[in-house]
């Protein structure tokens, strides 16, 4: 049996040896690397926490005191010392194990963060709450990976710095890197502390000095500590840290797990809130990884362990915007690109690699990210936002107050909207089309396959009175679906037989739409399927199509509740048309991880279950008889 086979929980670090406890970070290390081979995930940034979480671990009595990782991608080598490393085999598959905490998992998951910068403020929460209870436990917040560029990190440390009756440590798990090298100002400050060697030697110098004069006594000892001090402020910026009234231990090299444990020790006594400061490599120990100049292995797909080269996918939704950005880059020398620390998993690189200048990486700060677009766009320029969907979220109020009250033209672009799956509830872009509903004059297209995905995103950047998104999802897009004929801005996919269903589909799922029409027409039942192209404003077209069919049936991979389908109906019922409507979307649920086509069969977004329920809802009768209505998928 391995040592970490062994490993049933925390307290079973304590009575490993020096020895020992090499030997298990070695075979963390390993599993860490044939896992992701097979399923892909989180390796890059696990790799380099391995001595860092083994110390916490050792030192901190989990799940007693609480540890919460900023973010959760780190959580991995905390998933198996805490017992879980048997299942490593089913990570991120259905059924198996989460990519991020879980409290269905384990008693030493409290948070189930992923999206960046919210750790400190969890931290700040709970051990205000021990310590109004009374209760002698401790908290460690481990924020790191880039997650300090996020306002609310600092937020939270200005609210952490004041609560000194909180028994809070703070650990930077700093290593230069968010997916791609850290930006801004803090990064900069943390990577002179991590190189600069004069802080040390300048401080023995003086120190020798010193002692060699006769008769200086305590006079020289004062000295030599407000030097010591200046030195620090001047050479080494821990003062950023203790000018917010926090203590500072550090930097500790975060892979030497005895130099963190005696750090984390002294921290621990403190009794107040204490930030050590830890210095790691992203993909430590893995050289494939740690010669990825790219990202580290931040999130690679299945790759051969060996080469550490990638197994080859076909050119998926991003690849497509990718080139598609360049060849307006050209197109529009006002045309600039901004991202919140998601260069390369945008696509953005490429447009970097022609246009630097043009192009800005604003960290982890998505909220920055659109308002600063919105003074991009006052000063005559066109931006373009990419962000995953889900993290959009995180921008609301700057995309309703900043940039469409100002009527600024900014394009959103929105990878991996929809279900994506295998990241689970955090990661599904589900909410965008909902949130985004109420935004007024913003106008939200979405491409059903990378031909439209070109032509919106040109007719997007030439709107420069208001917001303008366009979303696509995670993977390969579909093979082109060619239009039949034209309804005002709508695509007619399909139009065969009498004017009995209108589907209208929105993005991706037009070719779910499509299929279901086939199902359709082999039980006699005439089909319309249309794609509005522009899901926001509700084309008059669709109410005019609305009006000559049976039934309306809209299917879209975001919510049900307030999405695409409801705003239809809404338009519908304003213009009193009483054609009954059918909605299908995503429950309003957190969905677990699981491959997307599973997940869309699961929650009756597939074309058998939809063709089935349409067909079930013409043969009970009329539905003409029938008043709206809203059925949850499934």
């Amino acid at each position: 049996m391995s040592i970490l086979e062994s490993i049933s929980g925390p307290r079973d670090l304590r009575s490993l040896d020096d020895a020992e406890l090499e030997t298990l970070a070695s075979e963390i290390r390993d599993l860490l690397v044939r896992s992701t081979s097979k399923v892909g995930g989180h390796l890059g940034p696990n790799l380099g926490v391995v001595e860092l979480t083994m110390a916490i671990h050792r030192v901190f009595d989990s799940p007693r005191d609480r540890i919460v990782l900023d973010t959760g991608h780190q959580g991995y080598v905390h998933k198996m010392l805490t017992g879980r490393a048997g299942d490593f085999d089913t990570l991120r598959q259905e059924g198996g194990l989460s990519g991020y905490p879980s409290q269905a998992e384990s008693e030493h998951d409290i948070v189930e963060n992923s999206h960046a910068s919210t750790a400190l403020s969890y931290a700040d929460g709970l051990a205000k709450a021990y310590a109004i209870r009374g209760e002698d436990r401790h908290v460690v917040g481990v924020i790191g990976d880039g997650a300090l560029t996020g306002g609310m990190a600092w937020e939270a440390l200005n609210n952490i710095a004041v609560a000194q009756s909180s028994r809070l440590v703070i650990v930077v798990n700093d290593n230069g890197r968010s997916y791609t090298p850290t930006v801004g100002g803090l990064a900069t400050a943390l990577t002179s502390l991590r190189t600069d060697p004069r802080y040390e030697t300048l401080l023995d110098m003086v120190k020798r000095r010193l002692n060699a004069v006769p008769g200086v006594g305590t006079a020289a000892y004062d000295a030599l500590h407000a030097m010591k001090k200046g030195l620090k402020d001047a050479l080494a910026p821990q003062g950023l840290f203790e000018d917010l009234g926090l203590k500072y231990i550090g930097p500790v090299d975060g892979h030497d797990r005895a130099a963190m444990e005696t750090a984390l020790s002294q921290a621990k006594k403190y009794g107040a809130p204490v930030i050590v400061h830890a210095l790691t490599r992203k993909g430590f120990g893995y050289d494939a990884a740690e010669r990825h100049e790219a990202d580290q292995f931040h999130s690679p797909q299945p790759f051969d362990i060996e080469s550490g080269e990638e197994k080859a996918r076909g050119r998926i939704w991003t690849d497509h915007f990718a080139d598609d950005m360049v060849e307006i880059g050209h197109r529009r020398k006002d045309v600039v690109a901004i991202t919140a620390a998601m260069m390369h998993p945008v696509g953005l690189d490429k447009f970097q690699a022609h246009f630097p200048d043009r192009t800005f990486d604003v960290g982890i700060a998505e909220q920055h990210a659109a308002t600063s677009a919105a003074g991009l766009a006052m000063g005559g320029l066109h931006p373009v936002v990419a962000v995953y969907a889900t993290f959009l979220n995180r921008a609301f109020d700057q995309v309703l107050m900043d940039v469409a009250l100002h009527r600024c033209g900014v394009t959103f672009v929105l990878d991996r909207s929809g279900v994506t799956g295998d990241d689970g509830a955090s990661h599904n872009g589900m909410w965008d089309m909902s949130v985004l509903q109420v935004v007024p004059r913003l106008r939200l297209a979405a491409p059903r396959d990378a031909t439209r995905l070109r032509e919106l995103l040109d007719e997007a950047v030439a709107v420069d009175d208001a917001p303008t998104v366009v979303r696509f999802p995670k993977g390969p897009p579909p093979a082109d679906i060619e239009p039949v004929d034209r309804a005002g801005g709508c695509d007619v996919l399909v139009r065969t037989g009498a004017r009995d269903v209108l589907v209208v589909a929105v993005g991706s799922m037009a070719t779910t739409a499509v299929e279901v029409a086939d199902r359709l027409v082999a039980q006699g039942i005439g089909v319309t399927v249309v794609d509005p192209r522009w899901v926001k404003p509700v084309d008059p077209a669709l109410i005019d199509l609305a009006r000559d069919h049976r039934l309306v049936v809209s299917i879209e991979d975001n919510g049900v509740q307030g999405g695409c389908g409801a705003s239809l109906l809404q338009a519908l019922n304003a213009a009193g048309v009483t054609t009954p409507v059918r909605l299908h979307g995503v429950p309003q649920e957190f969905l677990d991880h699981a491959k997307r086509a599973v997940i869309l069969e699961r929650i009756g977004l597939s074309p058998q279950s939809l063709a089935r329920g349409i067909v079930e809802a013409m043969s009970t009768g009329s539905p003409l008889e029938h008043e709206h209505s809203v059925e949850r998928p499934g």
